[in-house]
């Protein structure tokens, strides 16, 4: 399975009718586009506090986990989102383990997350996901659009003549 590294672009917290969101935007490469996944409002404000550093008067969910981990002698190698099935999302933690052995544990992709931005792990996706359900980067549309309108606009100034400025006069 290939991985294509991402980062958090965003993250929505969202309350009421509105779904909080997080993007995962690629790193480099070929394909810069946006992974946008659904997740819960509790797993999104987790995130964001792990990507601000805002610590907590006690533990979350997230805070506890990564201590077991730490208490194991083992570390977060890095998360991946692997797999999509209509719009759920299922990922890995990658946990290296004292004795070098790799253990591969299945997780939401909004756990996953709130893990690794508390650990600096590297994010991943796999290609068939990235494939699958990515958006087109826009910024490159827009950019090309912009560039169009300003070669218009310089063509039309190289163009301009002082005839152009005078009023018709009857």
């Amino acid at each position: 399975m290939a991985l294509v590294r991402m980062d958090i672009q965003t993250v929505v917290v969202g309350g009421g009718p509105v779904a909080s969101l997080v993007i995962l935007r690629t790193r480099t490469g070929d394909k810069d586009v946006q992974l946008p996944i659904r997740i819960g409002a509790i797993e999104a404000t987790s995130i964001s506090m792990g990507v601000n550093g805002a610590p907590s008067k006690r533990p979350m969910t997230h805070d506890l986990l990564l201590s077991t981990i730490k208490a194991l002698d083992a570390t977060l190698e890095s998360i991946t989102i692997a797999e999509v099935e209509g719009t759920t999302f299922f990922a890995h933690l990658n946990i290296r383990l004292s004795n070098d052995d790799l253990q591969v544990v299945d997780a939401r992709p909004s756990d996953a997350l709130a893990l690794a931005v508390r650990t600096g792990a590297p994010i991943f996706a796999s290609e068939d996901v990235v494939d699958a359900a990515t958006l087109p980067d826009f910024s490159a549309v827009e950019e090309s659009e912009r560039q169009h309108s300003l070669e218009e606009f310089h063509s039309f100034v190289e163009n301009l003549s002082p005839s152009d400025f005078s009023e018709a006069v009857e």
